[in-house]
């Protein structure tokens, strides 16, 4: 090979790096619903299969969390939400079951994981003090780690949610001494 064609191909290799390549595509999160295409997006959270992608929206001027289906952004309901003030920080487990965020209730921070497979809202009773900043919920859902602020310093704090939260892993990964189960959670 001559130098000229193999500087033609050392130059299209060098071009095709500028690009993010096959590897790293950029591709848009999906239409948004009824919060329309040019809404401010904030806070995003994709889940560990990169299924769902959790956001912060605003309707009508009022904050709200988006949860969508990837790639098709479908837009899903979270009626356990309805009537809180997401305030931040959505984080989801990795089939997308379990949505953590903060909400504002008055002057309060809450940390709250809605369980979409059972319905239910959790409202995490954390210690009082705590100015609660940020969290972010295991893959398998089962521990929060708390950005907050108390007596005037910042410290990352761990809760443990086996409790009260079931595992969600991928579904090659079974939980000792638990069944296998066939399928994803939705």
């Amino acid at each position: 090979m001559g130098a000229r064609p193999l500087a033609v191909l050392l130059l299209q290799l060098l071009c095709a790096g500028c690009g993010a390549g096959p590897w790293l595509s950029r591709r848009s999160a999906g239409p948004a619903g009824d919060v329309g295409r040019q809404a401010d997006r904030q806070d995003p959270a994709l889940s560990g299969n990169g299924q769902w992608l959790a956001s912060l929206v605003e309707r009508e001027g009022t904050p709200a969390v988006l949860l969508q289906e990837q790639p098709s952004g479908r837009r899903i309901p979270l009626p356990q939400l309805r009537g809180l003030t997401p305030h931040r920080s959505p984080s989801l487990s990795w089939n997308g079951r379990y949505l953590a965020l903060l909400v504002q209730q008055g002057p309060r921070r809450l940390a709250v994981v809605e369980d979409r497979a059972r319905g239910r809202l959790h409202r995490l009773q954390l210690p009082a003090g705590l100015e609660l900043e940020r969290l972010s919920l295991a893959p398998d859902g089962r521990r929060l780690a708390v950005a907050a602020v108390a007596q005037g310093r910042s410290q990352v704090r761990l809760f443990d949610l086996s409790g009260f939260l079931e595992p969600d892993l991928p579904p090659a990964w079974a939980v000792r001494g638990a069944p296998a189960v066939s399928g994803e959670a939705p």
